[in-house]
C-alpha cells in the first residue's frame, strides 16, 4: 500500500469514527501509537472533521451571536492546530528523505508533501458527506442525481491526488524534486503581529 493509500484509509476511518457520535466535543479515540505518522494522520483528519462541522454550525442563520463568536474563535484555534500539524508531517518527510540527493536539474514543487496530504484529508470528508447526500432517503431524484455527479468527480479527484502525492514522494526520493518547507507564519493569532492585539497593550 502506498503512502497516499495508507493516508486515505486512515482519513476515511477517522471520518467514519467521528460520525459515530457526530459531536464536535467528542473525545478522539486515536487507535495508533502516539507520535507515529499514523497517529498524526488520524489526528489531522479528526481536527478537520471537527472544524468541518463547526463551520456548519456557525452558518446557522438563527445562531446566538455570542455563540457564533465563541465558535469563530474555536475555528481560528483549529486552523492554527491544522497548520502546526501539517508542518509536523512535513518534518516527517524531511527526515524520511534526508539522504536523498537532489539532481542538478531538480525542481521544487508548488506545495510540500504534507500540504498535499492536507488536501487529501479534506477530500475524504467531502466524499463522506457527498455520499451521505446521495444516500438521503428524503432527497429528490434530482438532488440525488446531482450529488452522484459531484461524488463521481470527487472520486476521480481522489485518484488523481493520491497518484500525484505518491509521484511527488518518489521524485523526492529519486532526487528529481526537492523539499523546501516554509513555515506558514500565521499572523492573526500572534499578539506581536496582529495590530488589533498589540494595539490593546
Amino acid at each position: 500500500m502506498s503512502f497516499s493509500q495508507k493516508s486515505y484509509a486512515i482519513f476515511a476511518d477517522s471520518t467514519k469514527q467521528y460520525h459515530v457520535t457526530d459531536d464536535v466535543d467528542a473525545v478522539m479515540q486515536n487507535p495508533y501509537e502516539f507520535q507515529t505518522i499514523e497517529y498524526f494522520l488520524y489526528l489531522k483528519n479528526w481536527i478537520d472533521a471537527v472544524q468541518w462541522h463547526l463551520e456548519d454550525i456557525v452558518r446557522d442563520p438563527n445562531i446566538d451571536p455570542v455563540k457564533a463568536l465563541e465558535i469563530k474563535r474555536r475555528i481560528d484555534k483549529s486552523n492554527q492546530e491544522r497548520t502546526d500539524l501539517v508542518e509536523l508531517i512535513d518534518s516527517y518527510f524531511l527526515e524520511q528523505y534526508k539522504e536523498a540527493k537532489p539532481l542538478a536539474d531538480a525542481t521544487i514543487n508548488t506545495e510540500s508533501p504534507a500540504w498535499a496530504v492536507d488536501r487529501l484529508s479534506i477530500l475524504a470528508l467531502k466524499i463522506y458527506h457527498m455520499q451521505q447526500e446521495v444516500d438521503r432517503p428524503d432527497a429528490t431524484v434530482k438532488h440525488i442525481t446531482q450529488c452522484q455527479t459531484k461524488l463521481n468527480i470527487l472520486l476521480d479527484q481522489r485518484e488523481d491526488l493520491t497518484t500525484a502525492i505518491d509521484q511527488l514522494l518518489a521524485d523526492i526520493e529519486a532526487g528529481k524534486k526537492y523539499m523546501k518547507v516554509y513555515k506558514q507564519m500565521k499572523m492573526y493569532n500572534d499578539p506581536a503581529l496582529n495590530p488589533v492585539l498589540y494595539g490593546k497593550k
